[in-house]
């Protein structure tokens, strides 16, 4: 009698990038299908590749193909510093309102950095603040950058970081602000902050200041759990926190709406090792690890950690960047061949 295999097969919108997004992409997604996990990959371009073909950086096909599938892992976009076209990450997590950008960073087996007790997760405000790229031309020689802060954007994140916390066993939430200096905008964030805490006694909570955050956290990252805090400042904290467990190149990032997702890799594109076989794929790795715990697809979710961790541990097959001489697709056939042992 033929067997029917009843695993669930997703439809995930696949978003490759730009610079080494290809190379890293293409290695993310072996990895995933060695698992086990069954995805119909809808690909589509975002970015200057996507300019270069549709004469948009973001073309209507991918926004339509994220709107269908509901969610998507994208691989990084280059984004012009100063000039040229505004961010497509920006635009999406506006588009699709995508108001939480979850960054976890906890201490990974092998990599060596100067503290071994780090296990805290950034929740951020993910589409108000200045970072949403609101400015005015005032006259040639003044700009006008909006911080825009409002009571809902302030309500829903904060609840997302208290709902986080309890739903992953986290015992403290803090809020982050600089409320001392920005006493309407950051104001409004600690306030509704105060006010929502009032609904989870069980969680406990403090608040600081962003200044005070980034000084403590390179002398003692390990008090810190949950940590929610509007869009700028999480972008500059996520970063550093990054560094606490090796750099950008092992960060995960899941951005989340009410009813969309898209999970990326927080580096850049870096066009300079392009096309050279190179890349470390950790970063996206890790982020698609974070998509396949959303979809409910767990069990593969931790053997593809546990393989990742277990290569990086034997450190006979890493990057450039982890201290090794290994290609892209080395490394991740490694990681393919731990997942078929276990």
């Amino acid at each position: 009698m033929e067997i029917l295999n009843l695993s669930k097969i997703h439809n995930i919108t696949l978003i490759d990038g730009d610079g080494i997004g290809p190379e890293i992409t293409e290695a993310v997604v072996k990895i995933i299908e060695a698992a086990g996990v069954k995805i119909n990959w809808d690909k589509q371009l975002a970015g200057i590749r996507a300019y270069e073909k549709y004469n948009s950086v973001l073309p209507d096909e991918t926004i339509k193909s994220i709107e269908k599938n509901k969610i998507a892992l994208k691989a990084p976009i280059t984004t012009p510093i100063g000039t040229g076209f505004k961010s497509v990450n920006v635009q999406l997590r506006r588009h699709f309102d995508l108001y939480a950008n979850v960054r976890p960073s906890k201490n990974i087996p092998s990599i060596k950095t100067p503290f071994d007790n780090v296990d805290l997760v950034i929740v951020r405000e993910n589409t108000e603040d200045i970072y949403a790229g609101i400015e005015n031309v005032i006259d040639n020689d003044t700009i006008h950058g909006v911080k825009l802060i409002t009571k809902k954007g302030c309500e829903r994140i904060c609840k997302f970081a208290f709902d986080y916390a309890i739903k992953n066993n986290r015992k403290k939430v803090g809020v982050v602000t600089k409320a001392n200096i920005s006493k309407l905008a950051d104001g409004m964030f600690l306030n509704t902050f105060r006010e929502v805490l009032q609904n989870y006694p069980q969680i406990e909570t403090h608040e600081i200041l962003v200044d005070n955050l980034c000084m403590q956290l390179v002398q003692n990252p390990s008090q810190f759990d949950v940590l929610v805090m509007p869009n700028l400042y999480g972008d500059i904290v996520s970063d550093l926190c990054a560094g606490l467990i090796g750099g950008l190149g092992v960060a995960q990032s899941a951005n989340i709406g009410y009813d969309c997702a898209i999970f990326e890799a927080v580096h850049g594109s870096a066009p300079d090792i392009a096309n050279k076989g190179i890349a470390n794929p950790t970063g996206l790795l890790r982020s698609a690890v974070m998509m396949l715990n959303y979809i409910d697809e767990k069990d593969s979710a931790k053997k593809i950690e546990n393989a990742l961790f277990e290569v990086m541990k034997e450190g006979k097959y890493l990057t450039k960047d982890l201290g090794g001489s290994a290609t892209t697709k080395e490394f991740s056939e490694e990681i393919i061949k731990k997942l078929s042992v276990n």
